[in-house]
């Protein structure tokens, strides 16, 4: 599975490796999102995910969220649905989905603030991969939505 130096051959991975499904998205978020709503996220996503066997990144800036998430298939897979009826975003564009044998990423949830221009580059990368045409249509949306926000709303979310 790997070719690099040190790092472990699959036979040795069967000891350290789960079965995981990573979800990568990300999506705007609605009017009134701030900083207080994000921090309510985090604490209520870190009590109920990481016992859940989630684990992930959320990143937040300029009205764009941004989410790398792993744990169980099941779990995820339950995860998934519930971010689709959440009311806190929309125009949610699933970036990379896969179910494999591997180590985690995420030992523990974090966020992150960054920047817009951390953003928009990840979601320019998005768009110029993205075949589904709904997926590129939300991440244009995205995209116009960080290219309207003036750089001292950044710190509002």
């Amino acid at each position: 599975m790997f070719d690099e130096y040190g790092i472990p051959d699959d036979a040795d991975l069967e000891f350290a490796a789960l079965t995981l499904e990573t979800f990568v998205y990300c999506s705007r978020a609605t009017d009134g999102v701030d900083d207080a709503e994000v921090n309510r996220i985090i604490e209520f996503s870190q009590r109920r995910n990481v016992a859940r066997g989630i684990t992930g990144v959320l990143v937040f800036g300029s009205g764009v969220f941004f989410q790398w998430i792993e744990g169980p298939p099941a779990e995820v897979q339950t995860l998934i649905a519930s971010l689709h009826d959440d009311s806190r975003h929309y125009d949610i564009v699933p970036l990379d989905r896969s179910i494999e044998k591997r180590e985690r990423l995420y030992l523990g949830w974090e966020m992150e603030r960054v920047e817009a221009d951390d953003i928009r580059s990840v979601l320019h990368e998005a768009l110029d991969s993205a075949e589904d045409e709904h997926n590129a249509a939300a991440l244009k949306r995205i995209l116009a939505h960080l290219d309207s926000e003036p750089l001292a709303a950044l710190g509002r979310g």
